[in-house]
């Protein structure tokens, strides 16, 4: 074989990691004066930091807790009144069961007279009620890694779907991959209730979607230490798991339950919410419906289709009411995120203003609350409202106040600028009338 008598250039710069040359690795990277770094070292560098981030070896999540930061129950529940309307005694008990939560974890090492037990929170109510919303604003308040998984794509081990390891995945890459702020954080699964048995004989078929997933469920929810693919596929023996102790993660479950009111009210029968014995659960309507989930037991839960095991799982169970009008009023104006704040910070970033009457915003909470979707229903009804307007709002150059009444939510009217100067007539013609009174 012929010899390469080719010699490199005795000034060609190389790369200070790997030695080649930049005709062979193209542009270098200059640091300090004779050191230099070529594209591949730069991403073969990225990947080694990436995985010492993945192996936990680096905690970068925010303050640790303590009991110096650790609030108090009232200071939670207002903290939680920021952004949820109602749901006093909900808000109540949340904020005493997650306190005391962090309170465990913060004293099982250094208390020895007694054992303290994990109690996780199971939340019922019709949608659009904020069960997601208490929770997320919960991890918000405690500073602690918050991840929401849904119930319905997990399967049991073996099926296509995901795997109940999925969930504290998510928690983990909240976490930024530190596992020991993970190994504390809170875990929300929406649409628990999809978990519950299809039918009642179980040698039918099995039923990999739902009793096969409680059952999965059970150890993590309870405390064990879990092995989590990192990549979120199916598990393969030639993988590096992710080793997370769930003991002191917190689950939130959450579910509409529908259906179960019926079950409760053929318990308790006449005595207690007045119905006729015969036809208490035909005579459910959105009023009583929250009165009657009151009474709710684990019995229930087992009627409806969840095995006492997983049941047991969740010693706290707290009630979401129905939304009303009043409600739904206070959901659009006082809230830090209130869908009209919105859409007023929307009209001042455009140099206008936006007004809503009394009568305009109890006409869109009726209107949201006959569309049975909750506080969703809001955004919905003000977005078809204020299209036309935010349409052409940007060509508009000068400033113009925008005052929304009932008729233009009902479409009787246009919605129509009102001119400054106009308003400022109004205003002092107003003025006028309460001197000369």
């Amino acid at each position: 074989m012929p010899k390469n008598d080719k010699k490199e250039p005795e000034n060609e710069q190389k790369c200070t990691f790997c030695t080649r040359t930049s005709s062979q690795v193209g542009n270098l990277i200059a640091g300090p004066p004779g050191i230099f770094i070529c594209s591949d070292c730069v991403q073969l560098c990225n990947q080694i930091l990436s995985l010492e981030k993945k192996r936990g070896t680096k905690g970068t999540f925010k303050k640790e807790l303590s009991f110096q930061n650790l609030p108090a129950p009232m200071q939670i529940k207002a903290r939680l009144d920021e952004y949820i309307i109602g749901q006093e005694d909900t808000k109540k008990a949340l904020s005493v069961a997650v306190n005391n939560h962090y309170k465990r974890v913060l004293t099982s090492l250094s208390r020895k007279d007694v054992e303290l037990e994990k109690s996780n929170i199971l939340l019922i109510g019709p949608t659009g009620c904020g069960k997601t919303l208490l929770a997320r604003t919960m991890a918000k308040v405690l500073n602690v890694p918050f991840a929401i998984g849904d119930a319905t794509t997990v399967t049991e081990a073996g099926y296509v779907g995901e795997d109940v390891e999925n969930l504290l995945l998510r928690v983990i890459q909240a976490a930024e991959y530190d596992i020991e702020a993970a190994s504390k954080g809170i875990v929300f699964i929406d649409e628990i209730d999809k978990l519950h048995r299809t039918h009642e004989n179980s040698s039918i078929t099995r039923d990999v979607s739902g009793e096969g997933v409680q059952q999965g469920l059970l150890k993590i929810l309870e405390g064990t230490v879990s092995n989590v693919p990192p990549q979120g596929g199916r598990k393969h023996p030639e993988q590096e798991y992710i080793k997370i102790d769930t003991t002191h993660i917190l689950f939130i479950g959450g579910g509409t339950f529908d259906g179960i009111e019926k079950i409760i009210a053929r318990r308790i029968g006449k005595k207690q919410i007045g119905f006729k014995v015969d036809n208490a659960a035909d005579c459910l309507d959105d009023k009583n419906i929250g009165e009657v989930l009151r009474y709710i037991e684990p019995e229930d839960l087992v009627e409806y289709g969840f095995i006492p095991e997983f049941v047991g799982r969740f010693p706290i169970i707290c009630i979401i009411n129905p939304l009303g009008v009043p409600e739904l009023i206070k959901i659009l104006v006082e809230p830090k995120n209130a869908v009209v704040r919105q859409y007023q910070a929307f009209f001042q970033m455009e140099n206008a203003a936006l007004e809503f009457t009394a009568a305009a915003l109890e006409r869109v909470a009726a209107v949201a609350c006959a569309k049975k979707t909750g506080a969703r229903a809001l955004r919905a009804t003000i977005e078809k409202l204020m299209l036309d307007v935010m349409y052409e709002l940007s060509n508009r150059k000068d400033k113009r106040t925008y005052t929304i009444t009932d008729k233009m939510v009902d479409g009787q009217e246009p919605i129509a600028p009102v001119a400054d100067n106009q308003s400022e007539n109004s205003a002092k013609a107003k003025k006028q009338q309460r001197e000369s009174a």
